[in-house]
């Protein structure tokens, strides 16, 4: 038998005191009673006890039933378990043979091929590694530590060792030892290292923040320059709206953006259509024709060929003649709703100060508490704009641009170069080269603007890896450009030590790499063992600071921790195949969105809209395509049913794999009774099962 190991399992827990005792009666309905604690110094010394009425007791047959009921009880968990059991693996598989069909994997590698390999690798030696210890554990092989303050494993003598299986088992754990050890250390050090800088440099933003909600530091306008008898000269103000088959939101965005309070004559929004979808078109054109016919300035574009994506966009757009007359651009993305005084809060900043490039205003979502990927969300982004952008705002007049509910100096972007098609993050391109020629930012918390997140796992992960492998490729492309530029030297090491090395590339490789990959290994190689402070206590505080910006978030602040490593996964993937321009650096998905708004006023005039604009009055503003709407309204409306039918939840396999490695290696720390290793890799490989399986985002709520 082999010897325990002393300590307690996490699922265990010994709630007896006392001495328990058995009194038989002499009468043959003899009772049996359990005494603990209190109850058995009483009875030891006749008396009764307190919590006991005397006389009482559970005959044998209710007894029996009670051991009945707990037996079925367990039968029917037991039920449960094998059945779940049973239908886990038909339904992953069918799952994965939804996602070959609809993704096309079976034509050679899908992408991110190489990391799924890597974790595929992990988690068969991981296997393996458990089937030995587990073997050596039942064969009474497993090693304990002697005690607390003795490092050491303890090895027995060569007269103890049996067969040559147990030889091998010594010269595995010499093995790991001597050669797995220390390089497992030494990347944890390095890993440690580098989430104690990101960690105070999460605590310095923290603190910055406090300092500027104490002083109530931020930009003002002085004065009203908008009052009567004032002399204000409203400036010509262009208003783009950039799309792609935003069928869901084109209407809304319109409609904000053509009800802003401005002189009419002192603007212009300019539609810039990317939509391949030619119903699309049409119902875009009906719309700006509308807004159009009651005097508003407005006009539409559309490129047949969508070079550069967003980019080539507004680039074709600024090329327009007619923008030279203009002084100011504000750009919204077609999810964005502004409001009617957005231009009043925003353009007067400019006034009196030559040097300011950028305005930005923050984001409000609509559905930030539609189901709890949303809510996850919200968390980082509050903190991405409450925290980050105010604070570099304040401190440095400096900032990523935003790529949306701006408003720029148009002479700043043509000094700067204008929009380049050379990333996917041509918002952060155009901040970093205004930066680089001496331009200020400004950043006004205080102007929210509405917008939406996305809802679905799927379109989450699309966003997250274009926002995290674009830096990483434009930080390639302009470092040479920071380096050689004419700015203070501490601009330079900002810009390449903070806003790219730390939050763009290191916190995504020391998530992944520390959470997920030298986690479980040291459960295998338990010479190397991280500390706790780095397991738990470190990123409970850090999620504490990020959650402190939304404080109606704190309830989710485990489900935010384990999703952070979760996301880890993509975000990574997405930092190296930016960094060594891989394949997908250059991919834009446009993130879908669901239409919703949370204003009353433009979802009424919404509504109102939709039912003025019947397909004989859109017929007959566009009669030369009412053919072609007719086609596609009907195709529409026959394709609606099935698509909704077929529509079904994907399965990611990386996500399932690290899943399968973190609760093996949650499997192997019961074996050395490590509970807070125990708790937190089965937690995150739930989460990372949950992910896996898409069942993150519109299934929670």
């Amino acid at each position: 038998m082999a010897p325990g190991l002393g300590l307690a399992y996490p699922w265990g827990r010994d709630v007896r005191r006392g001495t328990p005792v058995v009194v038989t009666m002499e009468n043959p309905n003899y009772s049996v009673v359990e005494i603990d604690g209190p109850e058995a110094e009483a009875l030891r010394a006749g008396g009764v006890p307190p919590t006991m009425d005397k006389g009482r007791g559970r005959s044998a047959k209710q007894f029996t039933w009670v051991l009945i009921l707990r037996a079925h009880r367990a039968a029917g968990c037991l039920a449960s378990l094998a059945a779940v059991t049973w239908a886990l693996p038909s339904a992953v598989a069918k799952r994965f043979r939804r996602a070959a069909a609809a993704e096309g994997l079976g034509h050679g590698h899908g992408r991110g091929w190489l990391l799924y390999g890597f974790i595929k690798g992990l988690l068969a030696l991981s296997v393996l590694a458990l089937t030995v210890e587990l073997a050596a554990y039942w064969k009474g092989w497993h090693f304990q530590r002697p005690n607390l303050t003795v490092p050491e494993l303890h090895v027995p003598e060569v007269e103890d060792i049996q067969g040559w299986l147990h030889t091998a088992y010594l010269a595995w754990m010499s093995f790991r030892a001597d050669y797995i050890r220390r390089p497992i250390e030494f990347l944890s050090k390095v890993c440690i290292l580098l989430f104690v800088v990101q960690s105070l440099d999460r605590l310095v933003l923290c603190i910055g923040c406090s300092w500027i909600k104490l002083r109530k530091i931020k930009p003002r306008i002085e004065g009203d320059p908008f009052r009567e008898g004032s002399g204000y000269l409203h400036p010509m103000v262009l208003v783009q709206i950039p799309m792609c088959n935003e069928k869901e939101v084109y209407e809304q965005s319109i409609s904000a953006v053509c009800q802003l309070d401005w002189p009419r004559d002192k603007f212009l929004i300019q539609v810039l259509d990317d939509s391949s979808d030619e119903s699309i078109q049409m119902l875009i054109k009906a719309e700006v024709s509308k807004w159009n016919q009651q005097g508003v300035n407005i006009i539409y574009r559309h490129r047949v060929l969508r070079t550069g994506y967003k980019a080539g966009n507004l680039n074709s757009a600024m090329s327009c003649g007619y923008v030279k007359n203009f002084e100011f651009v504000a750009i919204f993305d077609a999810d964005f709703q502004p409001s009617p005084d957005f231009l009043k809060k925003t353009i007067p900043h400019f006034e009196g100060n030559p040097e300011l490039g950028l305005v930005q205003a923050r984001w409000s979502f609509v559905n930030k508490d539609e189901n709890l990927l949303t809510r996850l969300q919200n968390i980082n982004l509050c903190f991405h704009f409450e925290v980050e952008q105010q604070v570099n705002g304040v401190f440095l007049n400096f900032f990523g641009f935003n790529g949306t509910a701006g408003v720029w100096r148009i002479q700043a972007l043509e000094e700067s170069g204008g929009w380049l098609e050379r990333t996917t993050v041509e918002d952060m391109d155009i901040a970093v080269r205004a930066h680089l020629n001496g331009w200020k930012f400004i950043f006004l918390n205080d102007v929210k603007v509405l917008c939406e997140v996305p809802e679905s796992y799927e379109a989450y992960r699309k966003q997250q890896h274009r926002w995290h492998s674009g830096p990483m490729h434009l930080f390639r492309l302009c470092l040479p450009d920071i380096i050689t530029a004419k700015i203070s030297s501490w601009k330079k090491a900002n810009l390449i030590l903070l806003f790219f090395l730390l939050r763009k590339l290191i916190l995504p490789f020391y998530s992944f790499t520390l959470f997920c990959v030298i986690l479980p290994l040291t459960m295998f190689v338990p010479e190397a063992e991280l500390p706790v402070w780095v397991i738990c206590y470190v990123p409970v505080c850090m999620s504490f600071l990020n959650i402190l910006p939304s404080p109606g978030s704190f309830p989710f602040i485990v489900p935010y921790l384990l999703f952070e490593n979760t996301m880890s996964v993509t975000k990574f993937n997405a930092m190296v195949s930016g960094l060594f321009k891989l394949g997908s650096s250059y991919e834009w998905v446009v993130t879908k969105k669901s239409g919703r708004s949370s204003e009353l006023d433009l979802l009424t005039s919404a509504e109102k809209n939709r039912k003025c604009i019947t397909l004989p009055q859109l017929q007959k503003r566009l009669p030369e395509n009412s053919e072609l709407i007719e086609i596609n309204a009907r195709k529409e409306q026959r394709e609606k049913v099935p698509d909704d039918a077929k529509k079904a939840n994907k399965i990611y396999k990386k996500e399932l794999a690290l899943s399968l490695l973190l609760l093996t290696a949650a499997t192997r720390s019961l074996l050395s009774a490590q509970g807070i290793h125990f708790y937190f890799l089965l937690f995150q490989g739930v989460s990372f099962l949950a992910v896996g399986l898409d069942l993150i985002g519109e299934q929670i709520s």
